[in-house]
């Protein structure tokens, strides 16, 4: 049987990277892509999923605008890394319009497409989680209905890569992050900074991998060049642990989703989110001591099987 997924999206360069993973899946049926501040504008994020979706062919996929702003504070954007656009600034004069965005909302079609397949639907997020935090309160029941939640943000070991302690996803709005982990009793995977720092690829899988001869494989590299330079630059090497290569980081939380033998280990623990730190607001906890004294545990992925996931990551542009 397919396995039914709703994905959440700031849609830049590694979103793309992971829609297009799951869009290569036979045994995969995407039922909605919710678009989100992040990366880039809420506008940018729907126009930059539906050329997604024009270069894999499946527009039929409805795409669905959500929250613009986090629930507090100010928008962070990481134009740095995935150019202003979101998906490297290479102009698609052929785009599809924005008119093909649902009417429905975001929230409302996240919560009506779980209570029409119960128990059915994973949810995976590679965004800020404004909008998964707007639906448990609208319906708090939204998460019960869900199979498992998949989220690429957070960190494990305080290394930021926005701000001193915080992951860029959490850090864009920790208050919604801290209300997903904390009111989400379904089974939750992490894929974290460091987690996907320390599974990069090396550079030369990257170059045969944007190097097979089809549309795909183009429109990415195409769209992957400014974030590729970016990679190299100052500021990015000091955000990377690990060795050399590339984290395309929300394609781990997707293979996690869409291929059950991805995930070899993980790490079961408590978890929340700072939410008063001077330095650290943003920044995932997690709680080995029990001190929370949370039943809920989240799982946090620690060893993958690369090798499926290079195979996924081919797949995905063949």
């Amino acid at each position: 049987m397919a396995k039914k997924l709703l994905v959440d999206v700031d849609c830049g360069v590694d979103d793309a990277q992971a829609l297009m993973m799951a869009l290569a899946s036979p045994d995969v049926e995407i039922l909605g892509i919710t678009c989100v501040h992040g990366n880039t504008t809420l506008e940018n994020v729907c126009k930059n999923t539906l050329r997604v979706l024009k270069t894999c062919g499946r527009l039929e996929i409805p795409v669905f605008r959500g929250a613009s702003k986090p629930i507090l504070g100010v928008s962070k954007d990481a134009g740095f890394f995935h150019g202003a656009d979101g998906l490297g600034d290479v102009p698609d004069s052929n785009a599809p319009g924005l008119e093909m965005v649902q009417k429905e909302g975001a929230v409302a079609g996240m919560i009506r497409i779980a209570t029409e397949h119960p128990g059915e639907v994973s949810l995976v997020a590679t965004a800020p989680l404004t909008n998964l935090a707007l639906a448990v309160r609208i319906d708090p029941t939204f998460p019960q209905k869900l199979k498992a939640l998949y989220i690429m943000g957070g960190n494990t070991e305080s290394r930021g890569n926005t701000t001193m302690c915080a992951e860029f996803n959490f850090a864009a709005d920790p208050e919604a992050a801290y209300i997903v982990l904390n009111d989400y009793p379904c089974p939750v995977y992490i894929a974290s900074w460091e987690f996907t720092c320390r599974n990069k690829l090396p550079w030369n899988f990257c170059h045969d991998w944007l190097a097979q001869d089809t549309e795909k494989a183009r429109f990415m590299a195409r769209i992957f060049q400014h974030s590729m330079k970016q990679a190299n630059s100052e500021r990015c090497q000091k955000e990377m642990v690990g060795d050399d290569g590339f984290a395309s980081c929300d394609s781990y939380a997707m293979a996690a989703a869409i291929d059950d033998s991805f995930v070899i280990e993980y790490d079961t623990v408590a978890v929340s989110v700072e939410l008063t730190g001077k330095y650290t607001h943003g920044m995932m906890i997690l709680d080995f001591l029990g001190l929370l004294e949370k039943k809920h545990k989240a799982f946090i992925l620690k060893t993958v099987d690369m090798e499926r996931f290079k195979t996924l990551m081919m797949n995905a542009l063949k």
